[in-house]
């Protein structure tokens, strides 16, 4: 048998440092990776396989997607995606061994390995309607595979599933397969947070690696786990079954969700007795058992994944016959929903009760900042609650494409009438023209030059309406120093209680 040092780098975890499967369990004859296909050019697909690329100069990537002009943004000098670092990473190595292409079939064929990256949305009609992910694109391309390939494929789990998905994969594949040609299941999880996505590739908290524990999945995890050694260090590299490779990612992200939910319900209590969220999520974050991760209080989180991954766990639990469990993390998700409702109230009652008429500069739009992903943004909501209040409301961000910005609030569910919507919605090409003649700014993403070390707010307070009111929904601004220049500030977390102890 081999020993660890004489051993592919990267296909095993040192036995003294591992909490998975044992060292030997993939010490054996793999398969060498020399080609990837990717199917799917979205957040997830094209940032982790430009990174693979720029990694493993010996390796050639391919991404694919039906969408041409997706592609076609790929293979420009205005990329689809903004993520900091995703221009270099791409640029350096696109034409040289990073290919994006529509040929899927012949992408296919070619490649060792497949990572199968498509969009996973919640349903929104049928059995699991709201909280069930929608696996529609995952099937289509497993089974497009399985009609396309001609010889032994390591088929990759990268998309968000609900637990037991790579089993479905599985008898798709081996029943519409080409004969002498063998499929072999793995799960690797994405574990990216947008907007440190590249950081995050280059030097991830770990890499999971789900197969079947059978000789041949054993073989495909070393082959993967080959392609990460090349850059991953290999202690950080981790097997294990299937499920429990699926099952980490939901719970990772649900229990992200929750601590932000957790300190959303504190910043409730906080603003009811004069205590100050920041203050309280600072000294509780010092204890070394709890950390300071995600206990940033704030109008609540968005994201591809939070809400989707939770809504999963949801409707797992349901299926699984454990109501208990179901209502728990229901109820993360709901505190989300009731924090951008508190927030909404609060705004409607500091100005005098109505916003009807009144102009509200919402600053960002993005569900969080470095990103120009709005998926699930707190920002759709709040407009959705601004418009039912009959507000006139001018949105500015400074990397969200205008076109995403009307498709967002014209998604059917949210406002269908687009002529409607414009009459009280309208785009600003800064936070100085959204802000002027405005009765109230809205800072709902955490964009640095909404900060106030950047922003000149007094420029922004002369040309408003008085009295001029600031809501911080993300607790970026110095509180004190606005209202020095005469603006009324409200923020998450913070009560005005602690003035008549003064």
């Amino acid at each position: 048998m081999a020993t660890v040092d004489s051993l592919p780098s990267g296909a095993v975890t040192p036995a003294s440092e591992r909490l998975s499967r044992p060292l030997d369990s993939i010490d054996i004859p793999h398969k060498q990776v020399k080609k990837i296909c990717c199917i799917g050019a979205g957040y997830v697909g094209g940032p982790t396989c430009a990174v693979i690329a720029y990694k493993c100069p010996h390796i050639t990537v391919t991404i694919v997607d039906l969408n041409q002009a997706r592609i076609d943004a790929w293979n420009s000098d205005d990329l689809p995606i903004y993520e900091p670092g995703l221009d270099e990473v791409v640029k350096a190595v696109r034409g040289k061994n990073l290919f994006f292409s529509t040929d899927v079939d012949t992408a296919i064929k070619e490649a060792d390995l497949i990572f199968v990256s498509v969009n996973t949305p919640t349903k929104k009609s049928g059995v699991g309607k709201g909280f069930a992910a929608d696996l529609g694109y995952v099937e289509s391309a497993t089974r497009h595979i399985a009609k396309v390939a001609e010889s032994d494929k390591i088929v990759v789990e990268k998309s968000t599933v609900p637990c037991r998905t790579a089993q479905s994969m599985r008898k798709i594949l081996d029943s519409n397969g080409k004969p002498g040609a063998r499929f072999d299941i793995l799960s690797n999880p994405e574990f990216l947070a947008e907007g440190t996505a590249i950081r995050d590739l280059f030097a991830p908290d770990r890499v999971l690696i789900g197969s079947l524990d059978t000789v041949n999945g054993r073989a495909a995890a070393a082959s993967l786990a080959d392609v990460y050694g090349n850059w991953v260090p290999r202690k950080q590299v981790i097997t294990m079954n299937l499920w429990s490779s699926e099952l980490s990612k939901l719970a990772a992200n649900a229990l992200l969700a929750q601590r932000i939910s957790s300190i959303n319900a504190l910043s409730a209590i906080c603003e009811a007795t004069g205590a100050d969220v920041d203050e309280v999520s600072y000294a509780v974050g010092l204890d070394s058992r709890i950390g300071p991760k995600f206990l940033k209080a704030s109008v609540g989180f968005g994201g591809s994944c939070f809400q989707k991954d939770i809504l999963n766990l949801v409707y797992l639990s349901e299926s699984l016959h454990l109501p208990d469990v179901a209502e728990y993390w229901r109820q993360v998700v709901e505190m989300n929903e009731s924090q951008k409702r508190r927030f909404t109230q609060h705004i409607i009652s500091s100005l005098f009760n109505t916003l009807t008429g009144k102009r509200l500069a919402v600053l960002g739009f993005a569900f969080k900042k470095d990103t120009g992903d709005t998926r699930e943004s707190a920002a759709i909501t709040l407009i959705k609650y601004f418009r039912q209040e009959q507000a006139k409301i001018a949105i500015y961000d400074p990397k969200v494409e205008e076109s995403q910005i009307w498709y967002d609030l014209a998604e059917p569910g949210v406002v269908d009438d687009v002529t409607a919507l414009k009459k009280q919605v309208t785009i600003a090409s800064s936070a100085y023209e959204a802000a002027e003649g405005a009765d109230a700014v809205v800072i709902c993403t955490e964009w640095d030059e909404f900060r106030d070390t950047k922003l000149d707010y007094e420029k922004i307070y002369a040309t408003m309406n008085k009295p001029a009111f600031i809501f911080d929904g993300r607790l970026i601004l110095n509180q004190k120093k606005l209202e020095k220049i005469g603006f009324k500030v409200e923020c998450i977390g913070r009560s005005r209680l602690e003035e008549s102890f003064e």
